[in-house]
């Protein structure tokens, strides 16, 4: 017997094995039972409904990770609308595009974003504003509570089918204007499921949102943690000294967090006294992306006493495709360096690294190609991008999703990430489009020519580098300072994407057809690195 996969399930299933046990503690101070959170998002689906939300209509999201998010995209998946969240990091211009391009309807905004939304309202197709906090906002909101107050827990639930998109995640790509990333009810479904199984997620779990709920959905987690049964620690954005405490008030027992994360909580931790780093339950945490340093994970597991885990993935791609966590050849001697790699291929994704053939390298370390991922956890398409959508799907490989990442192989299947071939910028976990910093450059009059590549961070893994050509054609004195510039980006980026550090040259390097040889500049920042991706 066949049975539809979809997302819906997650919290109907929380509702009816727990409905009355604690399902979020909010940063108010509020706590809610599944029960509770279930009744404020079907409150949340009957107003949607009562606007004219209907089924395939886009629902935005933008919020730091408080319980207003879980209402509302819950509340906006139970009438079949399309849960969108936003970067709560992006600029005015970034949202207008995006809101644009998706034709969304209507949008929650916190507070402390909303001016961003207000800027922007009279230059988008949305109709339906609502906010946390009315009063803290300038404009015509809604207030969230008062429309759940006003609105009755009745509401049509249509019927859905698992293939139809149910989530638009918004991801940097290549080329200045972001790209939606469209997942379906099947493969949210089966994300979570993976996830619920790689990170061993039971129903005494105590989860802590340090990472954004925009990020891929949580990478799958407000559906994985409510499926289970377990409890949401919700949070307004990542202070190491709140992390702490909150780990040790509320026993909380898994979180996420960037290396970068990681690293803040380490230098909280030696400069206050090595605190207690967990309350009654044993900590997990999962890290993502380029690994972190020996030494992060030594202090994260030897001083705090948590358990760390590695994955790999895209928003592309759910994001878990790969894990670290190879008990069976983890031991004292060999930990460190099974946790640095990117690991080998959870159920059902077929992971594979592939020369420029399409012929998979050999299993020795030492081989180096392109990373390429099927799953019924990727996918299905690019919002309105087609030309975009073909090209990842069929590169090297066909239908293998191309995730542009340079790996080797070890003799295990364990992958190992050693550079980039897309023109990203990983910094702090976050994508950044190198040609949109060199397009945002370009539009400065002492500018003539510009190269921007990923420099080594200690703090964020990575931060963009500028390689300027002065229009005065003099690298010594070029008109222009690293300062000028600096505040040249500020005015036109989201602040993680301002480009803070400037090396003046008399020419880039070209090929014979005149095409800038960023390979040769990257070599030069990374000469003194084991490979060229960071740590972030």
């Amino acid at each position: 017997m066949e049975k539809p996969l979809l997302v819906t399930e997650f919290l109907d299933r929380a509702r009816k094995y727990y409905g009355d046990q604690e399902a979020v503690v909010a940063t108010t101070g509020e706590r809610y039972t599944y029960d509770e959170l279930g009744e404020r998002s079907d409150r949340f689906a009957a107003a949607l409904q009562a606007r004219g939300i209907e089924k395939g209509d886009r629902v935005a999201i933008l919020d730091p990770n408080t319980h207003y998010h879980l209402e509302a995209a819950y509340g906006a998946m139970q009438i079949g609308a399309v849960h969108t969240p936003l970067n709560y990091r992006l600029i005015p211009e970034d949202y207008e595009y995006i809101l644009d391009d998706a034709g969304v309807d209507a949008i929650y905004a916190d507070y402390d974003f909303a001016h961003k939304i207000e800027a922007i309202r009279d230059e988008v197709p949305t109709e339906t504003f609502i906010t946390n906090d009315a009063d803290a906002v300038d404009g015509d909101w809604e207030e969230f509570d008062a429309v759940l107050d006003a609105a009755s827990a009745d509401y049509d639930r249509p019927e859905m089918a698992e293939d139809e998109v149910i989530t638009i995640n918004y991801t940097s790509g290549t080329t200045g204007d972001p790209k939606g990333v469209c997942r379906t009810h099947r493969t949210e479904t089966l994300h979570a499921y993976i996830v619920t199984m790689y990170h061993e997620l039971t129903d005494d779990d105590v989860y802590l949102w340090t990472l954004p709920m925009f990020h891929v959905n949580g990478w799958g987690h407000i559906y994985a943690v409510s499926g289970v049964g377990a409890k949401h620690v919700c949070t307004r954005g990542v202070d190491p000294a709140d992390i702490v405490e909150t780990v040790t008030t509320e026993d909380v027992s898994f979180l996420c967090a960037a290396p970068t994360v990681l690293n803040q909580l380490i230098d909280y931790y030696n400069k206050n006294d090595q605190p207690a780093m967990s309350g009654a339950n044993d900590v997990r945490v999962t890290t993502a992306g380029s690994a972190p340093p020996e030494a992060t994970i030594r202090e994260v597991e030897d001083d705090f006493g948590w358990y760390l885990k590695h994955l790999y993935g895209a928003t592309e791609t759910g994001p878990l495709v790969t894990m670290s966590d190879n008990k069976r050849r983890i031991d004292d001697e060999t930990r460190f360096d099974i946790k640095k790699r990117q690991g080998m291929g959870v159920h059902g994704t077929d992971v594979r690294v592939v020369d420029e053939d399409g012929t998979d390298v050999a299993w020795n370390d030492a081989e180096i190609g392109e990373i390429v991922v099927r799953g019924n956890q990727v996918m299905d398409h690019y919002w309105n991008k087609p030309e975009a959508t073909e090209e990842a799907f069929n590169d090297r490989v066909e239908g293998y999703y191309h995730m542009g990442d340079l790996a080797t192989v070890d003799e295990n299947g364990m992958i190992a990430i050693q550079d980039r071939k897309k023109d990203i910028i990983i910094s702090g976990g976050e994508n950044i489009s190198s040609i949109e910093l060199e397009d945002t450059l370009f539009e400065h009059p002492d500018v003539s020519d510009v190269a921007i590549i990923p420099a080594p961070s200690d703090e964020w893994g990575e931060t963009p580098k500028a390689f300027i050509v002065p229009e005065s054609g003099d690298s010594e004195n070029p008109g222009v300072t690293s300062d000028d510039l600096k505040e040249f980006t500020a005015d036109r980026l989201a602040r993680y994407k301002i480009v803070r550090r400037y090396e003046f040259v008399e020419e880039l390097p070209t090929t014979a057809t005149g095409k800038v040889q960023k390979y040769e500049l990257r070599e030069q920042e990374w000469d003194d690195e084991d490979r060229m991706v960071g740590q972030g």
